[in-house]
């Protein structure tokens, strides 16, 4: 069992800086990539009718098992028990604000995914980009660690598979929802 708090962000997390890698993202339109979701269905990103939120995060962890090496030290990295947590609480109102779809994205398998939805009452479905293929069709910015290619922090906005707005670096993860939401409020 781990020792840490998995919902909760430490107070000394390394603060990531905008590199940049995300700049190309707005106004692109979403490659025709199916993923597989935690409801067991393949998802289709440029194919979903009205406005969809994606938050892309690196991996959530289990209370069974330890954190990948040098976690904490890696700007960015920690922090997607609670982000997935702030789009769980904010996921209705979200839906009010114009969200027809609100979507989590990592590159876990479904398997691994299905565990989080269901020890943290999502509302929404998890997709998997195990293989890296929207990521790489996206040109999505990534790290490794552990062994482990895991895609950066960021959300999209995207309308009628188009991407309208680009969230990175996200930080505060656990604040990324707010800030979702404000940007809803602010758009209509």
């Amino acid at each position: 069992m781990r020792s840490d708090n998995l919902y909760a962000l430490p107070k000394d997390l390394p603060v990531p800086q905008d590199d940049g890698a995300c700049d190309h993202l707005a106004g692109m339109t979403l490659p025709p990539i199916g993923l597989p979701s935690t409801r067991g269905r393949v998802v289709d990103l440029s194919q979903l009718a009205g406005t969809a939120v994606i938050y892309f995060y690196p991996r959530t962890g289990r209370p069974d098992q330890d954190l990948p090496t040098g976690w904490n030290a890696i700007p960015g990295a920690r922090g997607c028990t609670p982000q997935s947590c702030a789009f769980r609480d904010h996921y209705e109102d979200l839906q009010r604000a114009g969200a027809a779809h609100v979507y989590g994205l990592s590159t876990q398998d479904s398997a691994y995914q299905r565990e989080a939805v269901e020890r943290l009452h999502l509302p929404f479905e998890l997709l998997s980009d195990a293989g890296l293929d929207l990521a790489k069709a996206l040109n999505l910015p990534t790290f490794e660690v552990d062994g482990m290619k895991l895609i950066r922090r960021l959300t999209l906005i995207a309308r009628d598979g188009a991407i309208r707005k680009v969230f990175y670096p996200v930080f505060p993860p656990d604040q990324n929802a707010e800030l979702v939401l404000s940007w809803f409020r602010a758009s209509a």
